[in-house]
């Protein structure tokens, strides 16, 4: 039933945020051109695979050899700002709306990056991932991924309407205010290679 709603909530959110994605769908169209989504799989709840949606932030910059070059090279003004404010994942929600995602939970990652942290992975894929979450309001870029999935294991320990609830306040302060790294950050791990 919980999904349900969340769906539900998902939908009418997407729906309600239309013009908002209009307008933004627009700028990245006017500054950066087509694409204007960005398409990634991610790993889901248990493992499964699922399209994440984002709007596109960077350009497709390789080297001599095909390679893509780092983020900081490719991240265009626009797609700076989008990233800052959380912009960016808006179109998450259509993630939401369709089951994949919750609105609280993990990052969603990579399968490769699930598959390497082993048996971190694994009990990281006991809950769905989700739009924002404790990781995401705590650093995210801003950490390393050991710290980042500390900080979602203590949130899978750790839920609670309550903490839900520390999580959609602090992702409005994030998008206002930007990324600050928390001062506390569980230790459970042993180095992720």
């Amino acid at each position: 039933m919980t999904k349900l709603i969340a769906r539900v909530t998902g939908l009418v959110l997407l729906l309600a945020c239309l013009p908002i994605l209009l307008i933004l769908a627009a700028v990245v169209l006017v500054f950066q051109g087509r694409p204007i989504l960005f398409h990634q799989m991610r790993s889901g709840k248990g493992g499964l695979p699922f399209k994440m949606v984002k709007f596109r932030s960077m350009r497709d910059l390789r080297d001599a050899n095909g390679v893509p070059l780092p983020d900081e090279a490719r991240v265009t003004k626009i797609g700076t700002f989008l990233r800052r404010s959380r912009l960016d994942e808006l179109p998450g929600l259509w993630n939401v709306a369709t089951g994949d995602i919750a609105f609280i939970g993990p990052r969603p990652l990579l399968p490769e990056t699930i598959i390497g942290l082993g048996e971190r992975g694994i009990k990281r894929g006991q809950v769905a991932p989700g739009l924002t979450g404790w990781s995401q309001v705590n650093g995210n870029t801003l950490l390393t991924l050991d710290e980042k999935i500390d900080l979602d294991l203590w949130y899978i320990d750790h839920r609670s309407l309550r903490t839900d609830c520390a999580v959609l306040i602090a992702t409005l302060w994030v998008m206002l205010g930007g990324e600050k790294r928390s001062k506390v950050i569980p230790v459970q791990h042993t180095e992720t290679r």
